[in-house]
């Protein structure tokens, strides 16, 4: 029989030569034997399931004691097992030949010798995988040697369950698959390791041979004399425990709960809630403190698992010191501040995805930061009197406190999910633009010139001053996750603090669900700002100068939101009309249309343009909202909720598009 191997000095410890049971070619071998070359041992052909019959020849040669898979099937088919390798990579006596001699010597040897007697048929160049020692570089020879094992079926399946029924929660929960499958292959577990330190495998050998597995010494001479062995040359196995023994009790032994099961520390902190840790120890660790817990205390040791992804750099890479692809924290920090390297890192770190680094993700939170602190000096740069508070500032408060409410609400739920860097985004987008952006430039009053005629900020009302202090320490319990030292810092120069009176131990801020109709208004208020500021923008229009804005119809919000809108963009009113002046550009801000008079200025033609464009646009998105409420595995899938906005969506755009085109209409005469 033909086989093929790139490891020709194990041939001195074959004991089988396997066949795939459907091999037409092997089939009239059922039974028969093999003479090994060189040695004329007698070897049986067996036939299994495990061999590729088109890979090769399609006969392995099976060598138990250097092989994992050969050790598999001589297990299965009873074969004999002969160790031809020592411990020094030198053949030993069981390979009959080239005893003594340097396995990859006699791999040079045995390919002459197979040649001379006329047993080789030919050789050929292969690309192979070799496994490589890690600090040596040395090749790994596998070989048989004495190892302690932990039987791992029964220990398993408990742990499995409580992953698969949700008592244990993995998140993200697309690594429960990986973790089945792991847990359903499970194999026994190798728990002894060759090192010189670590934890002594407590096991005591006499000098023929037998063994006690005993905490000490003395327990073991106990076990021999009791059981009329003999104590002569008693030694404690060499070996030591693998890490991860150690390591799969830790949620135990941390609180002493082996020694003590039932004292107060484990009994308060076990089970915990959250573990944090790597996809890649998920089994090695994970899984294993899951089964001890279940073992031992018959209780999980955490609830939820939350797994990070890994930090890679521009071009996917794992950040490592060899390859010097990683950068150093504390010029990070140096650089970019504590809060801000965090805030970049957490951006960009959904559960379980890799995070592609750049330094361009600190820099964005180092910005957040100098955000937050430049608003903080402006609050506290506010001079207060006792003057009446204005209905826009009253409104934005009351606007700024609904969206405080319902962000908190929004972040509680991410949190619970566990989908950190969004929690972080609608917590950055809450300070950046509902803070910074839109209720500071609300209330924030202007310039008055003092008795020497230099201009300086007129004072603030107390009550309006009061609210902002008040809701800036809010966000700053929202944010401190995030960014404790920046949050701790301002939350003791906003206000006099008590001694222990830390933003660490304040309680989290009450989630809510706000007052819709009352956002939904400012937020028109915003995009009418944004519209009317577009429009000075593009015909060169000064912001210093008022204008007057039409509404068509009435606008749709209440009149201190238009308040707001009119301090924010120097509109000097907005008047309701049934339809614009001529001469004007018309806009629309969400279904409502707008005007602003030009004064006989209008490019009539640039303006059609627009409109034709911004007409387009629209009904492209008609198109696509029309096709998702035509598909019925959409409608019938869909929540109610989600079903109710895309219909809104439809129907805003249609109303958008019949005013455009009788804008157009209008503008063509």
């Amino acid at each position: 029989m033909t086989i093929a191997t790139t490891r020709p000095e194990t041939i001195l410890g074959d004991t089988a030569v396997a066949v795939h049971p459907e091999d037409e070619r092997y089939a009239h071998l059922k039974g028969k034997r093999v003479l090994v070359p060189l040695l004329d041992r007698s070897i049986p052909i067996i036939f299994d399931e495990y061999v590729e019959r088109e890979f090769g020849t399609g006969a392995l040669k099976v060598t138990p004691a250097h092989d994992v898979n050969d050790q598999e099937l001589g297990k299965k088919h009873k074969l004999e097992t002969i160790d031809i390798l020592e411990p020094n990579g030198t053949l030993s006596a069981a390979a009959q030949l080239y005893v003594g001699e340097d396995r990859f010597i006699v791999r040079k040897k045995i390919v002459k010798e197979l040649e001379e007697k006329g047993f080789l048929v030919k050789t050929e160049d292969i690309k192979n995988k070799v496994g490589y020692s890690e600090r040596t570089d040395a090749v790994i020879e596998p070989r048989l040697s004495l190892q302690w094992f932990v039987k791992m079926s029964e220990l398993a399946k408990p742990a499995l369950d409580v992953v698969m029924d949700g008592t244990v929660k993995l998140h993200p929960q697309k690594f429960a698959n990986t973790y089945r499958h792991w847990m359903e292959n499970v194999r026994d577990w190798c728990i002894s390791r060759q090192l010189w330190w670590g934890q002594r495998i407590p096991a005591w050998y006499n000098s023929k041979g037998d063994v006690a597995v005993c905490k000490t010494e003395a327990e073991a001479i106990t076990y021999f004399t009791s059981n009329g062995l003999s104590t002569e040359g008693l030694r404690q196995d060499e070996d030591v425990m693998d890490t991860w023994f150690s390591s799969w009790l830790w949620p135990i032994s941390v609180f002493d709960g082996f020694k003590d099961p039932n004292n107060a520390d484990i009994k308060y902190y076990y089970p915990t809630n959250d573990l944090v840790t790597a996809p890649e120890i998920l089994f090695f660790w994970v899984a294993r403190m899951i089964m001890a817990g279940k073992e031992y205390r018959n209780e999980v040791p955490f609830k939820n698992v939350y797994l990070t992804g890994i930090v890679r750099d521009k071009i996917g890479r794992k950040m490592s010191k060899s390859l010097g692809n990683s950068p150093d924290p504390l010029e990070l920090i140096e650089k970019f501040g504590a809060d801000g390297v965090r805030v970049g890192m957490l951006l960009t770190s959904p559960a379980g995805n890799d995070l592609p680094y750049d330094d361009s993700l600190c820099e964005q939170g180092r910005n957040f930061s100098n955000k937050i602190w430049n608003a903080f000096r402006l609050v506290k740069g506010w001079s207060v009197d006792d003057r009446e508070q204005p209905a826009s500032s009253a409104i934005a408060v009351e606007w700024l406190q609904s969206r405080v409410e319902r962000a908190t609400t929004e972040i509680d739920g991410l949190f619970a999910q566990f989908r950190i860097s969004e929690a972080l985004m609608a917590t950055y987008k809450l300070i950046w633009d509902d803070l910074c952006s839109w209720y500071l430039e609300s209330v924030k009053t202007g310039f008055v010139k003092n008795a020497e005629g230099e201009g300086v900020p007129e004072p603030i009302d107390r009550k309006t001053y009061e609210a902002t202090v008040a809701i800036f320490g809010s966000v700053m319990k929202l944010l401190h996750p995030f960014m404790p030292f920046l949050s701790e810092e301002l939350w003791h120069l906003l206000s006099e603090r008590k001694e222990g009176d830390d933003i660490i131990v304040a309680s989290w801020p009450k989630g809510g669900e706000g007052d819709p109709q009352l956002e939904s208004e400012m937020q028109h208020a915003f995009e009418l700002v944004t519209a009317v500021r577009n429009v000075r923008n593009e015909r060169g229009m000064s912001p210093k100068t008022a204008i007057e804005v039409q509404a068509m119809g009435t606008a749709a919000m209440r009149e201190a939101a238009v308040d707001v809108a009119k301090k924010l963009a120097n509109i000097s009113e907005v008047q309701n009309v049934a339809q614009a002046k001529s001469g004007s550009v018309v806009f629309l801000v969400g279904t409502t249309e707008y005007g602003v008079d030009l004064g006989g200025n209008m490019d009539t033609v640039a303006e059609v343009k627009k409109a034709e464009a911004e007409l387009g646009h629209l009904r492209n998105f008609l198109s696509s909202v029309d096709k998702k409420l035509s598909n019925e595995r959409f409608v019938a899938g869909a929540p109610p909720q989600v079903l109710e906005t895309e219909r809104k969506k439809k129907s805003d755009a249609e109303s958008k598009i019949k005013a455009l085109e009788e804008r157009i209409g209008q503008l063509a005469g």
